[in-house]
């Protein structure tokens, strides 16, 4: 899902809104997407998360309460995050956020499962219960 694929619409129109930490995004024709600062911060496609190959991803736990403190364009093809836990190093390409748009829900469920399955947590060390809202919805 990161590469830069030609038939990928650009938004028209991107707006990130501070207090309830959602991405918003208009593309043509009307499409909106909604995304959450947490779940733009866990499906990071950052090396770091990522890693090199098949097998070394690494699951983002504690992410719940992560705001973007910036974003930066990248050339006229991607995005860049400066998200409040000091990560920085993923470029969301349009087609990136195109596709997580579009399976949301989808990745958003898996993900809790996986967290589950890891006995891991979306809050940080000590922050409470682990509710499992939907994500990016205004």
């Amino acid at each position: 899902m990161a590469g830069l694929d030609n038939s990928t619409p650009i938004p028209e129109e991107i707006r990130l809104h501070q207090q309830s930490r959602i991405l918003e995004i208009a593309y043509p024709g009307g499409e909106r997407h909604h995304l959450s600062c947490e779940f733009l911060r866990v499906f990071t496609p950052s090396a770091e998360a990522r890693g090199h190959g098949p097998g070394q991803e690494k699951l983002q736990a504690g992410k719940k309460d992560v705001e973007i403190l910036r974003i930066e364009p990248v050339g006229n093809y991607a995005l860049r995050f400066i998200f409040s836990d000091g990560h920085d190093s993923g470029l969301y390409s349009w087609d990136l956020l195109y596709n997580l748009g579009r399976h949301r829900d989808q990745l958003w469920q898996e993900y809790l499962h996986q967290l589950e399955k890891q006995g891991l947590s979306r809050e940080q060390a000590g922050d409470g219960p682990n509710p499992s809202t939907p994500c990016g919805k205004p």
